[in-house]
């Protein structure tokens, strides 16, 4: 396809690539050269201000064509069964809004670049979303919208379809409730339930240190059980940062965490669960890394951010600058659902830069502790919720990544029953 454009500027370019190369799989050129638009015979169209004359024409805003990063008039209007923004009047448009404007918006996250009020890890609110804001959090809307513009530019027979794929994912924030946390944690933790008067507590510790029960974290063979039953191909994030206030990983000195991570890297593919207090830190960030690569003796390429914590864009930037290749925090912690827009990987726009990058995002829509912490929903409820999303995921032939960690697997105290949801999740999702 041959696409007219006023002028080529690094958005314009990154959007058209990503609608029509990455989720369409349509081969395109832009141009800006008029005589030889006129006279190319196959599929083309025009993108700007005003048509050239009867050829297909999308409407633009000015958002592809500026530099700068300010507040938008997105204007949400009702298109179909969804909403959408940046509202274009013309008869010959395509769709009746700018639909390159609009999912550039989403997917670069230009929202999270101005000013917001935070929560209190520092973490942008879904409150502070426009899709939140127009009660479309829960649709995957830039993979919508891209379908409807594939529909009237009928590319049926010229779009290549993804295929729609289920990705588990576990966060390990702590191998263990109680085992291997040394003499200190170990007293302290005794000293504390001693003083709260946690009796049952203190039994339980008990049994698990002298191996009469499992630990209620380790549910490490479990997962590899349903990982043979089911061929999943899942990827752990694992917290290799040391202890503090938000961060109660094991040591990544103890022999016991090590084989551990050795024997999740036989099974899987492992990535880098940054700490909390890496956040600020980059040298921190880089040690992490780097103990990570030293326990599985091969390059770390993959990462998501413990409590969900990021900042766009030095979050993104640090990582970029460690070869970090895909990401997987873009999602929200209290809230279910397509945090931007789409249920597809796409690079990171870096806005303050204006230039794409080589880091893959790869955005999940729901997150255990989202359901039982924030949204208090009880097995059945947290059921329905992730088969709603699940289904949205399929109709757009997106990926569909659930975020898990071992102690919900563990299935004790308020996790119980949730392994066996896990795996009706599993069966939903497949």
């Amino acid at each position: 396809m041959l696409i007219l454009v006023p002028k080529i500027t690094n958005r314009l370019h990154y959007t058209f690539n990503f609608v029509f190369g990455t989720r369409l799989g349509v081969d395109f050129e832009l141009t800006t050269d008029v005589a030889l638009f006129r006279d190319f015979e196959g599929l083309k169209m025009s993108y700007g201000p005003n048509p050239l004359w009867d050829e297909p024409f999308q409407k633009s805003v000015n958002l592809l064509f500026e530099h700068d990063i300010y507040e938008q008039d997105l204007k949400p209007f009702d298109f179909q069964d969804i909403k959408a923004i940046f509202p274009v009047y013309s008869q010959r448009s395509l769709v009746p809004f700018d639909v390159f404007a609009a999912s550039f918006y989403l997917v670069s996250r230009y929202e999270e670049y101005l000013p917001q009020i935070r929560d209190q890890y520092g973490r942008f609110t879904p409150e502070s979303s426009c899709l939140y804001q127009m009660g479309m959090l829960s649709k995957p809307v830039v993979d919508i919208w891209i379908q409807e513009l594939a529909k009237v530019l009928h590319l049926e027979g010229v779009v290549k379809p993804k295929k729609y794929v289920f990705q588990p994912t576990y966060d390990v924030d702590a191998a263990w409730a109680y085992l291997h946390k040394g003499f200190f944690r170990t007293a302290g933790a005794y000293a504390r339930d001693l003083i709260d008067g946690e009796w049952q507590e203190i039994r339980h510790r008990n049994r698990v240190l002298f191996k009469h029960e499992r630990d209620p974290f380790d549910s490490f063979d479990f997962q590899f059980q349903l990982q043979e039953e089911y061929r999943l191909k899942p990827i752990y994030f694992i917290h290799c940062g040391d202890y503090g206030l938000n961060d109660k990983s094991i040591s990544i000195r103890k022999d016991a965490f090590r084989e551990l991570i050795k024997r999740i890297g036989d099974y899987a593919d492992v990535g880098i669960h940054p700490s909390f207090m890496s956040y600020t830190s980059p040298a921190r960030l880089q040690m992490e890394v780097e103990r990570l690569s030293s326990v599985l003796n091969r390059e770390v390429t993959k990462s998501r951010q413990h409590f969900l914590r990021m900042t766009l864009p030095r979050t993104y930037q640090r990582l970029i600058e460690l070869d970090i290749k895909d990401d997987y925090t873009m999602g929200y912690a209290s809230q279910v659902g397509f945090r931007a827009g789409t249920a597809n990987t796409f690079h990171f726009y870096d806005l303050e830069s204006d230039a794409a990058t080589s880091l893959n995002v790869h955005p999940f829509a729901v997150m255990d502790g989202t359901l039982k912490d924030y949204m208090n929903l009880n097995i059945s409820d947290s059921y329905n919720t992730i088969s709603k999303v699940i289904d949205e995921v399929k109709k757009v032939n997106g990926t569909f990544i659930y975020l898990t960690h071992n102690e919900t697997l563990g299935g004790e105290k308020r996790w119980e029953g949730w392994p066996e949801l896990y795996r009706k999740i599993i069966e939903c999702a497949r």
